[in-house]
């Protein structure tokens, strides 16, 4: 017996795309060109006659995250109805992604049947896109800022919120510095610390993260990875720094290296200002942002002048910078781009009909290295074709479902090949970007949760071997 009779279902299918869609619309045409957050309230009156009250008439701080509210009330449907929501989309079913629930494959039929064929022409409108729903995905509550006055956050009178303080006594501030970068041009960076009342800090490990966005050197920036570093904050009372790095095709590789090359040299003498030592940075990353994490790491823990040359630049200037940095403590990299050349199982595999395919990874990669003096298989653009003597302890995660998935497990191995203390985890069931959806499904928010958990303890291990 189904259900719901098929022609409900089928108007259902269409209402949820019609309002993603519509939400989606709204989001992109509200966020400003140059990708900053507008605070803004998102409308959505006009689609009140199709859908739920609970849904549509929201109060107007949570307006801008309807998206949110939306994708993430979908995993409240039973199982059943979520099933056949994803045959007629023409979702994946069970049997292909044994290991991804039906809310989890429900999300990623509705992201192919709104998705559109990538292009180079079509990068700036997809970065625009991507700015919008990215921030409208991420729950309301990281994004309270904290008052000044009261140095409380704003309420939200949430249970989860409340519940939350009332464990901790801890809340989350964070705000936006401009350095210079590798050219000594602004980029911004934002700041986060943990801070109880009374204005204490809570960073007892005086670690820092210093944090790259992915989004294929092209897309992102540190708005749609705000959820993230804010999570990281409050769950590891750690400080975190976001980077702003310039992107492709504007700036070709390795611009955006030096970028973070530039942001880690000012974090080390700006540490003591966020309650860490210039010992204890870690790095972290996802996607092309973690091959951004590894590549840092490389550079600071091996220098080679010879990578330098050909570009133009003081090689041996860069080197001499590099050579009195601190080596990072330990490094993150979510689902990591490692190698921009080669292709890995995995290609085959999840190269199709999922969050990022084959077509998007090719257009990335042709922005960031068309106008580059540098190849794909160049230390400066692929971590495995970097020094891995002297790296630093790395714990790598990868998405099962990921056209990526291969080669961040080939580094791995690489790293342990060279005696490495390595940790690999793979999130099963999940896409790449999984990330993005910590807050709307509950599976992979128990296992972002439990990455950061992992890696925190990962690194405190190291600090209590360090002082023993």
């Amino acid at each position: 017996m189904p259900v719901l009779p098929t022609p409900s279902v089928n108007v259902l299918v269409n209402n949820i795309a019609t309002i993603i869609k519509a939400l989606r619309n709204r989001a992109n045409s509200e966020a400003p060109k140059d990708g900053s957050l507008n605070v803004s309230n998102l409308s959505i009156s006009r689609l009140n006659h199709r859908h739920s009250k609970d849904t549509l008439h929201l109060p107007a701080r949570y307006q801008k995250h309807a998206l949110h509210h939306m994708l993430r009330s979908l995993g409240y449907l039973p199982t059943p109805l979520l099933e056949k929501l994803n045959a007629l989309v023409n979702g994946a079913d069970i049997q292909k992604y044994p290991h991804a629930d039906a809310h989890m494959r429900l999300i990623i039929a509705l992201n192919n049947k709104l998705k559109r064929p990538l292009s180079l022409d079509s990068l700036p409108t997809l970065r625009h896109k991507f700015a919008a729903d990215a921030v409208a995905m991420q729950a309301p509550d990281v994004w309270q800022q904290i008052d000044n006055q009261s140095r409380l956050p704003i309420a939200l009178n949430t249970k989860t919120r409340t519940q939350r303080k009332a464990k901790t006594g801890a809340v989350v501030r964070w705000q936006d510095d401009i350095i210079a970068n590798a050219d000594g041009d602004d980029m911004t960076v934002r700041c986060y610390q943990q801070h109880k009342q009374g204005d204490a800090k809570t960073n007892i490990d005086k670690t820092v993260m210093l944090f790259f966005h992915g989004g294929g050197f092209c897309i992102g920036d540190i708005n749609t990875h705000h959820e993230f570093c804010h999570t990281v904050c409050r769950q590891t009372g750690w400080s975190v720094v976001s980077v702003d790095y310039r992107l492709a095709p504007e700036h070709a590789a390795p611009i955006a290296l030096r970028d973070c090359l530039a942001a880690y040299e000012w974090l080390t003498k700006h540490c003591p200002t966020l309650g860490a030592l210039p010992s204890r940075i870690v790095l972290s990353g996802d996607s092309a942002g973690g091959c951004l994490a590894i590549l840092v790491a490389q550079q600071i823990t091996a220098p080679d002048a010879t990578q330098w040359l050909n570009l133009e630049l003081d090689a041996e200037d860069i080197i001499s910078k590099l050579q009195d940095l601190p080596s990072p403590l330990a490094q993150l990299p979510l689902y990591p781009v490692t190698d921009i050349e080669a292709t890995y199982p995995s290609w085959a595999l999840y190269g199709k009909d999922l969050l990022l395919d084959y077509n998007d990874v090719e257009v990335f990669d042709t922005a960031y290295m068309q106008h580059s003096t540098l190849t794909g298989s160049h230390p400066l653009t692929s971590p495995m074709h970097g020094h891995n003597a002297h790296m630093c302890p790395s714990y790598i995660v990868a998405a099962e479902l990921d056209i990526l998935r291969d080669e961040a497990l080939v580094y791995a191995d690489q790293l342990q090949d060279s005696r490495i203390a390595t940790k690999t985890y793979t999130v099963l069931g999940a896409p790449h970007g999984f990330i993005h959806l910590m807050s709307i499904h509950k599976g992979v928010g128990r296992e972002t949760t439990d990455i950061i958990d992992k890696f925190a303890s990962f690194v405190r291990q190291l600090l209590t071997t360090k002082s023993d």
